[in-house]
């Protein structure tokens, strides 16, 4: 895998979730050793609750017809994966996931989370591999989080 520049992914991240601010949570994924972007995604789970930014990415993926090897595949995320997501991550193959914001961080700021790690996701799921990488631009992140949750017109 080629050195990325996890900050300039994490900011198209940021930048995705001006399509739905309310709930900012964007999420691109890239090619690990060449740094293409391949799919990107955000929040919208207004229209369905489970259509998160890494679904709407890992979706958006498979759509382009990507293939089935996806273990050298990095996914950003402005808000670290929940259960469900991280749980996706695994099933998809996606080899790596960074993320700004602590699923921590959003349950102290008074967001509705499964409070359960990524990375113990990743742990208690046997023959899964998954590199869990956390705080890359985390205070740039943790400011898109700072409000209540909000509408998004889709």
């Amino acid at each position: 895998m080629a050195q990325l520049d996890h900050e300039r992914f994490m900011r198209r991240a940021i930048a995705l979730t001006a399509n739905c601010p309310g709930l900012p949570f964007g999420a691109v994924i890239v090619r690990g050793d060449t740094g293409e972007v391949l799919a990107e995604g955000w929040n919208k789970s207004t229209i369905n609750p489970t259509w998160h930014g890494e679904i709407d990415a890992i979706n958006r993926l498979v759509d382009l017809g990507h293939g089935d090897d996806r273990s050298g595949l990095v996914l950003y995320s402005t808000a670290e994966p929940c259960p469900m997501c991280a749980a996706a991550i695994l099933w998809s193959g996606v080899g790596t996931v960074v993320f700004g914001s602590s699923i921590r961080f959003l349950v102290q700021c008074g967001w509705r989370q499964i409070n359960i790690p990524a990375a113990d996701v990743v742990r208690r799921s046997p023959g899964w591999s998954c590199a869990i990488i956390g705080g890359v631009l985390e205070r740039e992140c943790n400011d898109l989080f700072q409000t209540p949750p909000g509408e998004c017109r889709q």
